[in-house]
């Protein structure tokens, strides 16, 4: 085994201690009010809470699948009440309600063992994809309800979702259960001042919480890390004033949102997804089509009131400034306040959104009557639209409407920005053409939104000229895959050398990559998994470096050619890893200890035979810190507190000696039946971006760490997520899909990239050329490593039985796309590429030269000698 980094002491760290601290910190900035009667922040001597609900004990930390963690433990909602000096007057409802979800949770796994009994490990990924859930709730009793015993009453309604499966639009789900309606009715009327908190991934229906009097306090806990409960009731107590502003578009009815009945599985078509709304995607719809929101874009209350003055807006060809100032003009309160601008563009041969956000800061904590100045400020060019018929991103001429406020339903005008004609900004090449005619949603006969001032504002908006010639255009120049190829130094003749060779300078990689053999290349380009499904590890945890880390690259060439294998640890919402693992005397893995690091594993294999364990084994520890989930972190609207959350997972990939975090997650909220949408940050493009790359910075300024932003691209639903063909606009591809990914690459280029499973008009992500070649590197300047995700060549069929309408992905066409490395790696990958090396047109699928293969091994190890094993 290699280098064991984990630590043998079982008591908790100071980093631990200290990252919990930091964690706690975010998680209450990113906690979003929704509603306050008045209710909050609550009495300081008053400590009698009445708690309900199936978060209240059960709070979820983070959603399922590989985006969870495996931390110490999670302070929940009660907890954190408890140890804040509340005495709980519901305990008997509680323990009720606690002996459920024990009943529950036996007779699960209980039928999860027979199921392994019969198929086997493939009961591993069933349980990983659709785990454990206990029933919403308990009846509450007439006695349990004693309002005179507390100051308020709380309900947490908890909802969990995660990989492999989509949320549904049902009781239970998206929407409330009878039961669950029917108990918050129950204490709306019982207590004068109910709470209820939102412990969700994702958005939930608001429609019951608006109609049903008594409830007028509403706080969206979201799903808050391991210490989520402390962070919660910092807030609820006033301790933080609540400043987190949603980052997706909370409908009143799930219908509202754009292609609600033809997403993912509602049409029953798995299939073909059609994103027939193009560039109108959140906000962008709702503002365009005049449709209300029940929340909208960007809103959270505060425990105060803050005024925003625009001081100065000014404008040229290279970048758009806005100067505002904020005042606190409350009385009681501290607290924070986003400052969002938007930008409405002229619509002319092309269709424009209402208006799309251009740039956001936060304020300080301000004190009642501190007021604070910032500089807004964002690319000229960047309010250019992608045309197809010329293949650009272009400026059309008119006005463009600078806009100013906190949320997406109140902006005002605050200047002009008038271009005099047409300016092309970036000259392309349409490379992500549509394989079908795609039926897009038009804006022409739409009414969108607008308010009483909205026109005389713009009529008395200070005008800044722009002149089209001002601007200048960049080409990108495009390789051939022919030239690539050729450019690729092969063959090189000499002693055999070792990478410690390239890392002393004593030659330069490309002469290193030229001596290896194809098998050598092939090897570096495949993870270091060479089993298959037999093998439940390699699912979700492959690695053997770092216990439960989701795979390696590999060793083979460890003794020949000093190349040390690398660790990859899923995320987003930290690390997750194995928190305990035993050794034998040699440092050898013992038995059963890679299995995936899953909640409750000792219940799904409580039945097998456990193997002898060694008098002289040693036992390890690798305790990670659970962060919040990649929305509410989005929700903080605070780039620096997003370094930090990254800063706190690359402290914790030194420590236990992983190389690259398999996050940020960037993907769009094109629907919020997204399974996955708890580790994506936005319906918004350039949120998803900003926050990608401040948690980039974070984490990579830890030297021999890198983040894999993922999945890219268009992974927006869950159900049928190998096999589904995404059939897109390139002006959508470009201006809302891939938009996240190019800032997240320039602003902070990550080491890699981890490609999607589904197609994207009929080309699989994992072996599409020109979204990783010319899109990735060759416009965006992307420097880093692409690999795929798990299984993604269907060497490891994770669905046994099932067919398809569209297959797997190629071994052979990832490297011939550009795709650097097969994870997490079989030895069917390594022999398919072999067969395609030298191989003729007809022969295989994706005929390779050696020299694609130098490509990609290449930029593998030039990751790998980035890496802490090499300092």
């Amino acid at each position: 085994m290699a280098k064991i980094f984990a630590s043998v002491s079982k008591e908790i760290s100071e980093r631990e201690k200290r990252n919990m601290e930091r964690s706690r910190k975010i998680a209450a900035q990113g906690i979003v009010l929704l509603e306050n009667d008045g209710t909050l922040p609550l009495c300081s001597h008053k400590k009698r809470i009445a708690l309900f609900g199936n978060g209240a004990r059960h709070t979820v930390k983070g959603g399922t699948g590989s985006g969870d963690v495996n931390s110490r433990f999670t302070v929940n909602v009660w907890q954190g009440l408890k140890e804040a000096g509340f005495e709980i007057t519901t305990e008997n409802w509680l323990d009720r309600y606690d002996k459920t979800v024990q009943q529950e949770r036996e007779s699960y796994f209980a039928a999860m063992r027979m199921k392994m009994a019969e198929k086997g490990p493939a009961v591993f990924m069933e349980v990983l994809m659709n785990p454990f859930h206990a029933s919403e709730t308990v009846p509450v009793l007439d006695e349990e309800i004693r309002e005179p015993d507390a100051e308020a009453a709380v309900y947490v309604l908890a909802r969990s979702s995660g990989e492999g499966r989509d949320r549904r639009n049902a009781p239970g789900d998206y929407e409330l259960t009878a039961d669950e309606k029917e108990i918050i009715q129950k204490l709306a009327h019982a207590y004068q001042k109910l709470i209820l908190v939102l412990n969700t991934g994702g958005v939930a229906d608001t429609q019951f919480f608006r109609e049903t009097r008594g409830i007028g306090t509403v706080v969206l806990m979201s799903q808050p890390g391991n210490i989520g409960g402390h962070a919660l009731v910092d807030v609820l107590t006033g301790k933080v004033s609540p400043s987190g502003h949603l980052t997706a578009t909370w409908a009143r009815h799930y219908q509202d949102y754009p292609q609600a009945d033809s997403f993912s599985f509602q049409n029953g078509n798995l299939d073909d997804e059609y994103y027939k709304e193009g560039i109108y995607v959140g906000y962008r719809y709702f503002d365009t089509f005049g449709i209300s929101p029940a929340y909208p874009f960007g809103y959270g209350k505060s425990y105060t009131e803050f005024a925003t003055a625009v001081e100065d807006v000014k404008a040229d060809v290279q970048a758009v400034k806005v100067t505002v100032k904020v005042t606190n003009t409350g009385t009681a309160y501290s607290g924070r306040e986003v400052v969002q601008v938007y930008y409405s563009a002229p619509a002319g041969r092309l269709e424009k959104p209402y208006q799309e956000l251009a740039a956001f800061a936060k304020t300080k904590e301000l004190a009642p009557g501190e007021s604070e100045v910032l500089t807004l400020s964002y690319p000229t060019a960047s309010m250019a639209s992608y045309d197809t018929k010329q293949a650009a991103f272009v400026m059309e001429a008119g006005s463009y409407y600078i806009r100013v406020g906190t949320h997406s339903r109140n902006t005002h005008v605050a200047a002009a920005v008038c271009l005099d004609r047409e300016a092309v900004t970036e000259i392309l090449s349409n490379r992500l053409v549509p394989d079908c005619e795609i039926e897009e949603v038009s804006a022409k006969n739409a009414v969108p939104y607008t308010y009483e001032t909205e026109q005389k504002e713009k009529e008395s908006a200070p005008r800044i000229l722009l002149q089209a010639e001002d601007f200048s255009s960049r080409t990108v120049q495009y390789q051939t895959r022919d030239v690539r190829a050729a450019a690729a130094e092969t063959g090189t003749e000499g002693a055999a050398w070792k990478l410690t060779d390239v890392i002393t300078g004593r030659i330069t990689l490309d002469a290193f990559v030229g001596q290896l053999t194809a098998e050598e290349l092939a090897s570096l380009c495949v993870g270091a998994s060479r089993g298959g499904f037999g093998n439940s590890s390699v699912i979700g945890a492959a690695s053997v470096s770092c216990p439960g880390a989701a795979g390696d690259t590999t060793s083979e060439l460890l003794e020949t050619r000093d190349v040390t294998n690398i660790t990859l640890s899923d995320g987003p919402a930290g690390l997750r890893l194995a928190k305990c693992f035993m050794t034998d005397k040699d440092q050898n893995l013992l038995p059963g200890m890679a299995e995936i690091p899953m909640p409750d594993m000792d219940l799904l294999t409580a039945q097998n035979p456990k193997p002898p364990v060694p008098e002289d084994a040693r036992t390890y520890y690798q305790y990670c810190t659970a962060i919040p989930i990649a929305v509410l972190l989005a929700q903080t609207w605070d780039m620096e507190l997003l370094a930090e959350a990254g800063d706190i997972v690359g402290e914790e990939m030194e420590e236990f000696g992983v190389t690259l975090w398999l996050a940020p997650g960037m993907n769009i909220h094109r629907n919020p039946l997204c399974g996955r949408n708890f580790e994506y940050f936005s319906e918004d493009p350039l949120i998803a971006g900003l926050c990608a790359a401040a948690e980039t910075k974070g984490v990579q300024k830890h030297p021999g760490t890198g983040t894999t932003i993922k999945h890219f691209a268009c992974n927006n639903q869950e159900d049928n997520r190998m096999h589904t063909n995404v059939h897109v606009s390139e002006r959508a591809l470009r201006e809302i899909y891939l938009k996240g990914f190019e800032i997240a690459v320039k602003e902070a280029q990550p080491l890699s990239i981890m490609t999607s499973y589904n197609l994207i008009n009929g080309i699989h992500s994992a072996n599409n050329y020109d979204l990783l070649t010319a899109v990735a590197r060759e416009e965006w300047g992307f420097e880093g490593m692409i690999m795929t995700d798990w299984g993604t060549t269907g060497s490891i069929d994770m669905e046994p039985g099932k067919q398809f309408r569209y297959g797997h992905s190629n071994a052979a066409g990832c490297v011939w796309a550009g795709n650097d490395l097969n994870m997490p790696g079989s030895k069917e990958d390594v022999d398919e590429i072999l067969r395609s090396v030298g191989a003729k047109e007809g022969e295989v699928r994706y005929p390779l030269a050696k020299a694609d293969l130098a490509a990609c091994a290449k930029r593998v190890l030039s990751v790998i000698m980035k890496s802490t094993v090499y300092r």
